[in-house]
């Protein structure tokens, strides 16, 4: 009884700090943008080459894979420029193609707010306009690259934002920016923002529904990284990413998971995360997350923290870190860590 009152006590607190943070703002609660992307029905009904089209929605990755290479270039090119948003977001599909529909889609959106992702020297992997927007974008060259890590974000990231110019090496792209300038040429890096991100410090920061539906589009999209051949990949997930990292941790191929300014990644343990992923933490002495109560009671909280010792995860460096988002400052000690685990350079 003492340690259901604990918990209790601990929850009331978690909605305290939250409330207090943002309020509960239940009816600012975002709709998990799910399922397959826009103009899935044409699709559905068009064909190339005389072959039924792999379905977005239930044909998985390799097998799109196969299906395009099936194909000659004339049938590829007919199907980006009829079907761009459904060829720029499908799992397994090759990478130029991808990047070509993207730069069509974005275009056809016709919304300045996006207009800069289409500019020709942007690999856009991913591009969704749906609700606030998502997006994938690859920083290096990631059909040769050797090493490939993958930027997973919290809350108040979209499409629009992810980019938005702030304070050097923070944000998505930021982040993505600074660990690929440290790694080094043969590391590509992708800024991820493919699923509904939270808004703020409210309600659905607090919950895991979000990072639910999250975890199931990262495990796609790492599927579909390796159907085109690109190697595993190490995961660095910040602040709510972390929640959607831990999720997808058991259906990822990844190498590495780095949790860093996490609430929590919904395990008791890097070992009930059950991913053969080697897991990281790391969390600055300055960073707001610390103030979040590491509990999970009734949906509401994320558990552990990852950086405790009963967690059992590797520590990263950062006592030189400041605030929540300086990760990737230069100069750092858990930039140079970063880059040390994405080149696959620690053992």
């Amino acid at each position: 009884m003492r340690r259901f009152g604990r918990t209790m006590v601990t929850a009331a607190l978690a909605v305290a700090v939250v409330g207090g943070t943002a309020g509960w703002a239940s009816g600012d609660s975002r709709r998990a943008v799910t399922g397959p992307p826009p103009g899935t029905a044409a699709w559905r009904a068009d064909t190339a080459s005389g072959r039924a089209l792999p379905d977005p929605a239930g044909a998985s990755p390799r097998e799109v894979a196969r299906f395009f290479a099936g194909l000659d270039e004339g049938a590829r090119r007919e199907l980006v420029r009829a079907h761009p948003l459904v060829v720029g977001n499908l799992e397994g599909a090759p990478l130029a193609l991808r990047y070509e529909a993207n730069r069509i889609a974005v275009a056809a959106t016709g919304e300045a707010r996006y207009a800069s992702l289409a500019a020709p020297d942007r690999r856009i992997l991913a591009f969704d306009p749906r609700g606030r927007g998502q997006v994938a974008e690859v920083f290096g060259d990631l059909e040769h690259a050797e090493h490939v890590s993958v930027i997973v974000p919290g809350s108040d990231n979209d499409a629009t934002g992810y980019d938005a110019v702030r304070k050097p090496a923070t944000g998505p792209a930021g982040m993505a920016r600074a660990l690929r300038a440290a790694a080094g040429g043969s590391t590509a890096v992708i800024a991820w923002v493919g699923y509904t991100t939270p808004v703020g410090v409210g309600l659905d920061a607090a919950d895991g529904r979000l990072a639910e539906a999250g975890a199931v589009r990262l495990a796609r999209f790492t599927q579909g990284l390796d159907a085109v051949g690109a190697p595993d990949p190490v995961l660095f997930c910040h602040s709510y990413g972390s929640v959607v990292c831990g999720l997808a941790a058991r259906h990822t191929d990844a190498t590495d998971i780095v949790a860093f300014g996490s609430p929590g990644m919904r395990a008791d343990t890097a070992a009930g995360l059950r991913t053969g992923a080697r897991v990281w933490a790391a969390r600055g002495p300055s960073d707001w997350i610390a103030d979040i109560p590491n509990v999970e009671f009734a949906g509401i909280g994320h558990g552990a923290d990852p950086t405790s010792a009963a967690f059992g995860a590797r520590r990263v460096p950062a006592a030189d870190v400041q605030g929540h988002t300086g990760y990737f400052a230069a100069g750092t000690q858990s930039l140079a860590a970063f880059a040390a685990i994405a080149k696959g350079d620690v053992r």
